[in-house]
């Protein structure tokens, strides 16, 4: 059984799905059953909803229900284009989630106040509307689909906006409600990014979720692989909108791929890999425009006669915190109270790096960032510094082959690197600089390492 995940460009628009439904029935003709299908929204649909909910709690009522018609009319327009046989009942189910959705933006425009359970049930939307309309594509081109509301699929804590699996609970609904339908010769089709608490309510797992979900079904369904359906060939050696010509990475490891997605790789979301590595599952990233490139298959060792770099990747707008006190040396506990102020504000860390009365910190979630400092002027002097870049590289020869980091710093020597960092498995080297100067080091570390 395969599990093929597709993302926003890959259902974009009718000709976009009718890509989809080729590389459907083809993995249904190679394996016989299935495949299982999980779509994220239509492209920039989950951005238009997003708006919708902040023009209601603003009071721009009007403009939100303009959103929301053009929403609904390129639904209704890739309904009538794919499914002409079925598109009444189609959009009609079109129709009941999006007047659900007017009357939430009716309601914030009266409260002027959206709550993480609201933000939930509006960006759903996008993923609900574009899963119907597959599998009823897929109908009319002959597979016999089936939708499967994600809601009842995977199963969520009530952390609205970024809600966590329950493991046990999503297994049994995958199997109730996904597998029995492969086994019964249909293609369930399902959005990602959607789950839902224990006690019904509509949860969302996090901008770019829906590869989280395509491995959560994966792992729920004992898939022999799965496949994230894309606009790029692969794993690239470097971010293309800065580096010409990237190359693709045919193979590599969990750890690498993790690596790189936890550092801003965006073909990938980095959660997807966790279910994936407790399952032993082969994850392939392919081009559903180009269906025939080999894309990049990440497994459990990755290759044996790869490079002594295997990608780069790199995040903007980065924030350095660096927190200063004569407590800290010497003294047991100053890093667990550092980063206790950071878990209480849900502030996630990229990188730390320690002296002996200092700790440095990168973040990318700022929302709090005020709160925090705040929160750290208690213990130590705080400093903030905006407008970095993180850049690293990944590798899994980085340990065995040392001089390896040495050259990555070396061919970085002429840039005013603020932190420098390689964690205990040695699998990477991340440094954290000027935004200004992250394309210019990454075209150095590319050229070093990849021309």
């Amino acid at each position: 059984m395969v599990v093929q995940k597709f993302g926003g460009t890959s259902v974009a628009d009718p000709q976009a799905i009718r890509r989809l439904i080729d590389i459907v029935q083809r993995a249904r003709t190679s394996a016989g059953r299935g495949p299982a299908v999980v779509v994220s929204a239509m492209n920039k649909v989950t951005d238009g909803l997003l708006a919708i909910a902040a023009d209601a709690s603003e009071g721009r009522t009007e403009d939100a229900l303009a959103r929301l018609q053009g929403i609904r009319e390129r639904h209704h327009a890739a309904a009538r284009d794919l499914a002409p046989a079925e598109a009444a009942a189609l959009i009609a189910g079109i129709d009941g989630e999006l007047d659900g959705l007017a009357a939430v933006a009716q309601a914030l425009g009266v409260l002027r106040e959206a709550s993480p359970r609201t933000l939930d049930v509006v960006a759903a939307t996008g993923e609900l509307l574009s899963s119907r309309v597959v599998a009823a594509a897929l109908r009319q081109a002959g597979v016999p689909a089936v939708w499967v509301d994600a809601r009842k699929a995977i199963v969520t804590d009530d952390q609205h906006t970024r809600a966590v699996p329950l493991a046990a609970e999503t297994e049994t609904a995958l199997r109730t409600h996904v597998l029995r339908e492969i086994e019964a010769g249909h293609v369930p089709v399902l959005g990602g990014f959607v789950g839902a608490t224990v006690d019904g309510h509509t949860t969302t797992l996090g901008r770019g979720g829906s590869d989280y979900s395509g491995a959560l079904v994966g792992a729920g369904i004992g898939a022999s692989e799965i496949q994230i359906w894309t606009d790029v060939d692969g794993m690239l050696t470097a971010d293309p909108r800065i580096v010409q010509n990237p190359r693709v990475v045919p193979r590599l490891s969990f750890a690498e791929a993790a690596e790189l997605a936890y550092f801003g790789a965006k073909v990938l979301h980095p959660s997807t890999i966790l279910p994936a590595v407790e399952r032993d599952i082969p994850v392939r990233i392919l081009n559903s425009r180009n269906a025939e490139a080999p894309g990049t298959l990440i497994t459990a060792t990755g290759a044996a006669d790869g490079g002594p770099m295997t990608a780069l990747a790199c995040k903007r707008e980065v924030t350095v915190v660096d927190i200063t006190s004569s407590r800290m040396l010497m003294a047991h506990g100053f890093l667990r109270r550092v980063f206790e102020v950071f878990d209480r504000y849900r502030t996630a860390v990229d990188v730390v790096t320690t002296s002996e009365v200092s700790v440095s910190v990168t973040i990318d979630e700022r929302r709090h960032l005020d709160a925090i400092v705040a929160a750290l002027s208690e213990f130590g002097s705080v400093e903030v510094e905006h407008d970095l870049s993180l850049l690293c590289a990944v590798g899994d020869r980085l340990p065995r082959e040392p001089e390896v980091a040495a050259r990555a710093v070396r061919v970085l020597e002429e840039f005013p690197l603020k932190m420098i960092s390689q964690a205990a498995s040695r699998r990477n080297i991340t440094v954290v600089l000027p935004q200004a100067d992250l394309a210019k080091a990454m075209h150095r570390l590319h050229e070093e390492f990849f021309a």
